[in-house]
């Protein structure tokens, strides 16, 4: 960004010392030498920075600019020569600016890094770096801090202000055993939570290395700019040439070339694809590339991993089926007891299903990986929650299909208890919208059953199904998609769905609750736990590929429009490079609409 002010102030400098020159000193031959040298030497860096662009295999747009600045040092219109200078130095400086303005909101992640943490050892409080805390560590977060690391609430309540990782402005009611995402700003109470993940695995670090590598790398659609350039050029040529056979006057070929300028053409686009971007992220969508904003707006397929993406991917109790005899809330209360200190995945459902019951604590406790929890409480009761064959050795209880642990006290059989994986609210209407898009080929991919797939796939809306899927199996299945229905988006959240998320020509991970691997191998990550963003991201980049083309075309017809005008003799090379300050300006101020939300 420094470099290209210091060329537009060296260019006003070198303008303000030839106006001095030509009208102070009455020295316009000296006025006009300083210009030409200045423009000569502009020309050649443009002229070795064009080749370098057609060596990696594209078509720049520079050779206009070049030819304006020639055509008009050797007809003497050095003035317009000056305002072409300015014009270019000025549009690359004003390119980073709102460069700089579109991509403010994917910065201010990185102003926030958490860098110390309060840990709780013994009951007193020190500070250490946030990358020393470990999992299991007691921390506690004081109003107005924000959250170091990934972990969940073991002490207090609290509002906290997630908004500069989902999007999401209202603060979230955080109580104990809800989780906490690093990054997130605690705004009323002070809480002791205990870390789950080490920050370098934590959501905010994450996220940061994502915005680390979201620089607006030219899309595809750049280079369509880039090829209009190539009949936008011979058009320009054809007018200055007719212009300047039919009046004999070579000056009129300069005056063509001066509203000719390619500046349109080089900033809109970029500009447009840039401000999506950052309109993606005040929505909670992290959009890594340019690239990725087009393979959005032109996508015909979208496949959907099931647990985690379409359903909510975190397992609640569904029902307490306790044996004759025993309440089913004095069933439950045992069993929660039982796992409070287990890390097993279902042990935190129980925890938190069986809230409104006080829990016993535990004498004993002993932990059967793969098998489940033997707990001696305080009322002098042993119970075992877990398998079946683990806690029980009789063989006439039905096993249920769905996912359950089985509890028996003090060696006899008590019931069990079942969960549910919940179909996320937002998914039918998701499905709904995409279809409204035009996307008919909705696909789910998941390593379930069959029949849970397909009931849950006919709940939401999805057109095809393809169960028992191992992570080969989808990458297949993505890969035989035709290219009539492609681009293809993947959308998914687990470790298992990182490489099909990389094989698709569009991943999307869940990333507020998903794996740092889905996260890192997507080409876009969805910060807010809301599938309802996967159809937002698509109407964002259909915006702003559609702004970004508008920008371009109205670009090259107000500059033909120009060069029309300009061949009749009737304006001017000075006046014209000023009217293409205009053009410029109309096309940037289009482009960034691309920010903002409709």
């Amino acid at each position: 960004m420094k470099k290209h002010i210091i060329k537009f102030i060296l260019t006003i400098s070198v303008g303000i010392a030839a106006l001095c020159l030509a009208f102070l000193m009455q020295k316009p031959l000296w006025a006009q030498i300083l210009v030409s040298i200045v423009g000569s030497l502009v020309a050649l860096s443009m002229f070795i920075e064009m080749v370098k662009t057609l060596k990696s295999g594209q078509y720049g747009v520079d050779l206009l600019a070049i030819t304006a600045i020639i055509a008009t040092l050797a007809v003497g219109e050095y003035w317009a020569a000056i305002m072409v200078l300015v014009m270019l130095t000025g549009g690359d400086s004003l390119e980073d600016y709102a460069t700089h303005k579109a991509s403010r909101e994917l910065k201010s992640l990185l102003n926030n890094s958490p860098q110390t943490a309060h840990r709780l050892v013994n009951k007193t409080v020190e500070d250490v770096a946030v990358d020393a805390l470990l999992v299991g560590d007691r921390v506690v977060v004081n109003p107005g801090e924000l959250v170091p690391v990934d972990g969940h609430i073991i002490a207090g309540c609290a509002l906290f202000d997630e908004s500069s990782l989902t999007g999401e402005a209202r603060p979230v009611a955080k109580t104990v055993h809800d989780e906490l995402m690093s990054g997130s700003v605690n705004g009323d109470n002070s809480i002791t939570m205990q870390v789950d993940q080490r920050a370098v695995d934590s959501q905010y670090q994450a996220i940061v290395r994502l915005v680390e590598t979201s620089t607006a790398q030219p899309a595809h659609f750049v280079r369509l700019a880039d090829r209009y350039a190539v009949p936008f050029t011979l058009v320009a040529y054809l007018i200055a040439g007719i212009a300047w056979w039919c009046s004999k006057d070579p000056v009129r070929f300069a005056e063509v070339l001066v509203v000719a300028s390619p500046c349109p053409l080089i900033l809109a686009a970029p500009i447009a694809l840039i401000s999506g971007m950052s309109r993606a992220s005040r929505n909670g969508i992290i959009v890594k590339t340019g690239t990725t904003i087009e393979k959005l707006a032109l996508a015909k397929s979208v496949a959907f991993d099931k647990t985690g993406t379409i359903t909510n991917g975190q397992l609640s109790v569904d029902q307490v089926l306790p044996v004759s005899g025993i309440e089913p809330t004095w069933l439950l209360q045992l069993a929660a007891s039982a796992e409070q200190q287990s890390s097993h995945i279902l042990a935190r459902s129980l925890v938190k299903a069986s809230e409104v019951e006080a829990l016993q604590s535990i004498e004993t406790l002993k932990e059967v990986t793969g098998a489940g929890v033997i707990a001696t409480l305080t009322s002098g009761q042993t119970v075992r929650v877990g398998q079946y064959q683990f806690v029980t050795t009789q063989t006439n209880q039905i096993i249920q299909e769905q996912t359950a642990v089985y509890v028996s006290i003090d060696g006899r059989y008590a019931g069990q208890i079942t969960f549910m994986d919940h179909l996320r609210s937002e998914a039918p209407t998701t499905m709904e919208k995409l279809h409204q898009l035009g996307i008919t080929n909705l696909m789910m991919l998941t390593g379930d059953q069959a029949t849970t797939a397909a009931q849950i796939a006919k709940q939401v809306g999805i057109d095809e199904v393809h169960a028992g899927c191992l992570p080969v199996d989808k990458i297949y299945l993505i890969e035989k998609i035709p290219l009539a229905q492609r681009p293809v988006i993947m959308v998914g959240d687990g470790v298992n769905d990182a490489p099909s998320l990389a094989s698709a020509d569009v991943g999307i991970a869940m990333g507020a609750h998903g794996a740092t691997a889905a996260s890192e191998s997507a080409d876009v990550v969805i910060l807010k736990d809301d599938l309802d963003r996967v159809s937002r991201a698509v109407l964002i980049a259909r915006d702003t590929m559609r702004i970004a083309q508008q920008a371009v075309l109205i670009g090259i017809a107000i500059c033909i429009g120009l060069m029309l005008i300009a061949s009749t003799g009737i304006m001017p090379a000075l006046v014209g490079a000023l009217f293409q300050e205009v053009v410029d300006t109309i096309s940037i101020l289009y482009a960034l609409r691309a920010r903002a939300d409709h």
